[in-house]
């Protein structure tokens, strides 16, 4: 799996005029899953979101979590994320799961999140046509991916 994570002063994703989800202070965070994604892929990225300490404290140092900062979470399905740009100059998301596959592992993710971290977690719509508005603070965007653990 792979997710981008940004840290928002706030975030909104409208589907067909309709805003579906939408949150102050927090994290966005894009979610794309591979065909070899499982339950330990989530929960390892669940694990490193859910402790990451990146709002600032009085200091100024990115040292609090989004629980400590009383934020939420945005969480927006985005299979574009694998997208190979080895050959040509149409990307290849051949590697990205099938919906049979990913709307599951989305939806763990989704439900794991909540759980683990008790802090308010808003979506959008898998495979919807989405828009997504959002004021990137800092800005601050991390990127990681399971498999490479980074």
């Amino acid at each position: 799996m792979r997710v981008v994570v940004q840290r928002v002063s706030e975030a909104s994703v409208k589907i067909e005029n309709e805003v579906k989800g939408s949150i102050g202070l927090g994290l966005l965070i894009l979610v794309g899953i591979e065909t070899e994604d499982d339950r330990s892929d989530a929960d390892w990225l669940i694990q490193k979101i859910n402790g990451m300490r990146i709002f600032s404290d009085n200091e100024g140092k990115m040292n609090l979590s989004v629980q400590e900062v009383k934020g939420s979470f945005l969480v927006i399905s985005q299979f574009t994320l694998h997208a190979s740009t080895k050959k040509g100059n149409r990307p290849s998301y051949i590697k990205a799961a099938r919906p049979e596959i990913a709307i599951p592992l989305y939806e763990y993710f989704v439900e794991q999140l909540s759980t683990v971290s008790g802090v308010d977690v808003q979506t959008g719509t898998f495979g919807a046509d989405m828009k997504v508005a959002l004021i990137n603070d800092g800005p601050v965007t991390i990127v990681m991916d399971s498999k490479n653990k980074e």
